[in-house]
């Protein structure tokens, strides 16, 4: 990369996770990072020639735990702080990091600047960390120009030498440092002695309106992983739980499932009432490829929509997101099956 002409501002958005944990000199214990003192912590930033300002949540929040109100909080903060950042890093923790990714993507509308989440299976404070240089090469994706314009105009992910779109990825070690993984898209680029990007695969809104944020989900949905043996009771229990809306349906291969009629009718009925159904392959790769075989015709005459190449977790904030909007049944399923923030391939 150039040398820079100019002073780029980043901030850096700590929601919690591992990264920002180090070792008490006191007690040994492992405790949060200050990060209003982040250079101190990490003097390698001093000599990227950037500014950088950090906000954290207070207290930190385990990925666990994330939710809705809390991706809400985030896309806010990033809404204030627009206009004073040339790009935002968000350390997040690795177990629902592609759930707040996919969830961002969706919620930042024309979005023209960079949202780099990382993190790391390490604490920062541990010798052996990956965090430094997650951390490190994330605030420089961030603040990356071409042209007078950002490199990067969308959410990512950036862990272990690789940049990947946000809702295109998927944890998939919990001991590796390369935990994720982006089975049906390239990575956004690759960071050695240079940082390469792919610039053909990066996403730019194409209204190029004014940025705005929408914090609107619905929760009322329930994923269903098929297996050999399900229930018919258990399944339609499920299937009449109250206020449900949505369900994102995983199912075999390409979008098969048991040739069971009960299991058909099941489906047909509530989706019939109103109930939305997105058809989800439990393969890692690989698409739902609906009407290839007899039962996904079946499928898809009971008015399933199919998910494409989308993984779970943009399945699920894709689904929630749109049904949380003021959308008509039919429209909810028409999203579903367009390509919105580059989530799928047609």
């Amino acid at each position: 990369m150039k040398k820079r002409d100019y002073t780029p501002n980043v901030l850096i958005i700590y929601t919690g996770g591992t990264i920002g944990m180090k070792e008490s000199t006191e007690s040994g214990a492992l405790v949060p990072m200050k990060f209003e003192q982040l250079e101190e912590e990490i003097p390698e930033i001093k000599k990227m020639g950037i500014n950088i300002d950090s906000y954290a949540f207070n207290p930190p929040i385990d990925s666990s735990n994330m939710n809705p109100l809390l991706w809400g909080r985030i896309a806010e903060l990033i809404k204030k702080k627009y206009i004073q950042y040339d790009g935002f890093v968000i350390l997040h923790g690795t177990d629902t990091m592609s759930y707040t990714a996919s969830a961002l993507s969706f919620m930042l509308d024309n979005l023209g600047k960079p949202v780099i989440l990382t993190g790391s299976q390490l604490p920062i404070g541990v010798l052996r960390t990956d965090g430094k240089e997650n951390l490190v090469t994330a605030i420089e994706i961030a603040a990356a120009q071409k042209e007078n314009a950002p490199i990067v105009q969308e959410v990512s992910i950036y862990f272990s030498s690789r940049l990947f779109r946000g809702n295109r990825t998927t944890k998939e070690d919990s001991e590796q440092f390369s935990a994720f993984a982006s089975h049906n898209f390239p990575r956004l680029a690759k960071a050695g002695t240079d940082i390469v990007f792919n610039y053909d695969l990066l996403h730019h809104s194409k209204n190029k309106g004014i940025f705005n944020v929408n914090t609107k989900f619905c929760s009322d949905i329930v994923v269903i992983t098929l297996f050999p043996g399900i229930q018919e009771k258990v399944f339609k229990q499920i299937l009449a739980t109250p206020d449900l809306k949505g369900v994102v349906l995983q199912t075999y291969g390409s979008g098969n499932i048991p040739t069971h009629k009960w299991l058909i009718d099941a489906i047909k009925e509530s989706s019939d009432k109103g109930i939305v159904f997105l058809n989800v392959t439990q393969c890692s790769g690989g698409r739902v490829m609906m009407g290839q075989y007899e039962t996904s015709c079946e499928l898809r005459k009971a008015g399933v929509v199919s998910g494409h190449d989308i993984t779970i977790e943009a399945a699920v904030t894709k689904l929630m997101f749109l049904l949380g909007q003021e959308l008509s049944l039919k429209e909810i399923k028409m999203h579903l099956d367009q390509n919105m923030r580059g989530e799928i391939c047609i």
